[in-house]
């Protein structure tokens, strides 16, 4: 492939994929400049492999896939981890100081779904945000995922319920 067409193909991929892969990013990495980075990680990535690509499968699965592998890579890596510390010593240091603002803020956060979702393990995350926020099919979900059909909708299934239950018990204790 000529480098020209190469460089329009990557821009029009860009254009067509570039939110929904930030959103997919977002929800591994719960942050929207990291979140750009991991597309932009994506992005490089797909440039240079773009020669290799088939075009027997969707190049939007690929690029699931790629974002994802990416996601996982930073999520294991030392910087995160440190970050994840660094956050806890701070969150434990406000909560120590209660805050009548902090206290209103969060009863009446309209985030509730959103931090269900985010309470759910990252296997039944993964299946829920592909399935309702970028709505792909069960053999889509499967591809991206790299794993069987079946364990997609096991996996599904269980991530329902589970909300189903922590919805309930919010609703049960007045949150």
């Amino acid at each position: 492939m000529e480098k020209e067409e190469k460089d329009f193909l990557l821009e029009k991929i860009m254009i067509e994929h570039g939110n929904e892969l930030v959103r997919l990013a977002f929800s591994y990495v719960k942050d929207t400049e990291i979140a750009k980075d991991m597309v932009q990680n994506t992005f490089i990535k797909c440039y240079k492999n773009l020669d290799f690509f088939r075009f027997d499968a969707q190049i939007k699965t690929w690029l699931y896939r790629i974002t994802i592998n990416e996601c996982k890579d930073y999520l294991k890596s030392w910087h995160y981890k440190m970050v994840q510390v660094k956050s806890l010593i701070n969150e434990t240091a406000k909560s120590l100081l209660p805050s009548t603002e902090k206290t209103v803020i969060d009863k009446y956060d309209n985030k509730e779904i959103k931090d269900t979702i985010f309470a759910l393990p990252k296997v039944y995350r993964e299946v829920v945000y592909l399935y309702y926020y970028e709505s792909l099919n069960i053999e889509e979900m499967a591809k991206v995922l790299d794993i069987p059909v079946n364990t997609v909708k096991t996996r599904l299934r269980r991530a329902k319920q589970r909300l189903g239950s922590m919805i309930e018990e919010a609703e049960l204790h007045g949150r």
